[in-house]
Order: C-alpha cells, then structure tokens, then sequence
C-alpha cells in the first residue's frame, strides 16, 4: 500500500519528559511508520495545562520541551505536533513545531484560534467533549476565515455521565463532510475523567477497537499516545499504549484500510 492510499498517524509520548525517552519512542515509530508506508506525526506536549491535581506533572520547561521536538523534526525527518493553551503561545510552538493542535476544552476559544490560523501552520482542532459534530464546522470557519486553510479535526469522544466518554462514529462522517481532514484520537476518547482519587482512568484495552471502527468508517487519520511503560509515564499513563504493542496493532489496521478502500 502507498502512503497516500493509508491513514497517517499522529502519535508519540503523551507529554515530553525528556530527551532520551523522547528521541527512543521516535525512532521506534519512524523505523516502524516507514516499514508500514504510514506518514508519521510525532506528537508531544511541552506543557500540560489541564490536569487534575496541582501536584500533576506539568512539563520539564516549555523551551526545553520544544527543542526536543524540533530535535525529533531535524534528526528523523518528520513533522512534529503540539498543543497550546493561550493565544501568545501559538506563535512560540510555531517556531518549533509544524502543526499545532488546539486543546478539546479550548475548541470554542475564538481568540486561540485565530492566533494559531496565524501562524500558517496547520491547525488541528479536538472536538470538545461538549460540542455535537455538527457544531465544529464554526471551530473550522474561524480558522478558515483567519485565511488558513491548513484545518483538521480531532474525534475524542463525548461526555457520557460523569467518569465516562462515548465516541458516536457518525461523527467521522458528518466532520468529514466539512472538507477537512479528520482523525480519531484512540487514547483520549478512552478516558475516564473526574475520578475521586484525582488522576484520569482509561480503557488502553479498547484502543484495537477504537481504532478498527474508525478505519472502517473511512477516517483519514489516527491519534495514538504511547509510551515503554505507561504505568511510570507522567501523564495520562492509565490510557496509553505499551510501546511494544503499537506494531501489530498498526499491522492490523492497514490491512483493515487496504480492505475498505477495495470497498
């Protein structure tokens, strides 16, 4: 299969925690994307804003962190990814990375969003929660009418009680249709929010699942955190993927996609 007849994915550690870390789980995808014909994004955060306790890890230094990525840029050759939180660091993350990604909680955020339409670089917005697939094509506007037109969308589940998310995969559909491309995010769609203990749970076992119906209903891309050891990563470890166990997964899922563009 030819990289453009495959999804592409979107995927790396959950936050940065270093350079070392960073640069294995890199090469791990790039050796593995390349042998799969998958084009890859390396995705870290440099800084993690919305956590649910102050003593969570937050990031080891926004500078730091993003000179790590663009590392992984410069010495892999490809494009890195990360989120932003506040209008004036559209431009900062611009400087390192190639794609910037707008925060689920922050999707409506009007002023976030023109200040990363600025940049020129492409802008991925997560669906919030909160908000219908419908609803996203005015996230998509504000961008487009800010003059860029470099837009995606990000499928991560909807609000299902208190401690639960439910991902609709009419959704993918109906985003689609805005002209953009979509992707579905594997790991934080399986997250289970607000617990009493203060850290986010998650369901890692149902990413396969996640991720093969999403391919079988015609997404573009996937998002998938990972880590060597989830259980000793500094953010959102309970939804990750063991770093070992992403190759047969992807395997699966490309002869899944080659089946539904056959179709």
């Amino acid at each position: 299969m030819e990289k453009q007849d495959n999804f592409f994915l979107i995927a790396g550690s959950c936050a940065v925690e270093g350079e070392e870390i960073t640069m294995n789980i890199a090469e791990h995808l790039v050796n593995l994307c390349d042998r799969l014909h998958i084009n890859l994004i390396y995705k870290g955060s440099y800084r993690k804003a919305n956590r649910s306790s102050i003593n969570s890890f937050t990031g080891i230094g926004d500078e730091k962190a993003l000179k790590i990525l663009s590392k992984v840029k410069q010495e892999f050759a490809v494009p890195v990814t990360t989120d932003i939180h506040t209008d004036d660091e559209a431009a900062m993350a611009a400087a390192y990375v190639d794609v910037l990604q707008i925060p689920a909680f922050l999707c409506r955020q009007t002023s976030l969003l023109v200040a990363a339409a600025k940049t020129g670089k492409q802008v991925n917005i997560k669906k919030g929660q909160f908000m219908s697939p419908e609803s996203m094509k005015f996230a998509v506007q504000k961008v487009q009418d800010s003059g860029n037109d470099k837009v995606g969308l990000i499928e991560r589940g909807t609000t299902f009680g208190y401690q639960d998310l439910l991902v609709d995969f009419r959704g993918i559909t109906t985003m689609r249709s805005f002209g953009v491309p979509v992707i579905m995010d594997c790991t934080h769609s399986l997250q289970q929010p607000n617990q009493t203990i203060g850290v986010t749970g998650g369901r890692p076992d149902m990413i396969e699942t996640i991720a093969r119906a999403a391919i079988s209903v015609g997404c573009d891309g996937l998002f998938i955190e990972t880590h060597p050891d989830p259980s000793v990563a500094k953010s959102d470890g309970a939804n990750m993927l063991k770093l070992d166990r992403i190759e047969d997964l992807l395997v699966k899922l490309c002869k899944l996609r080659e089946t539904v563009i056959s179709l």
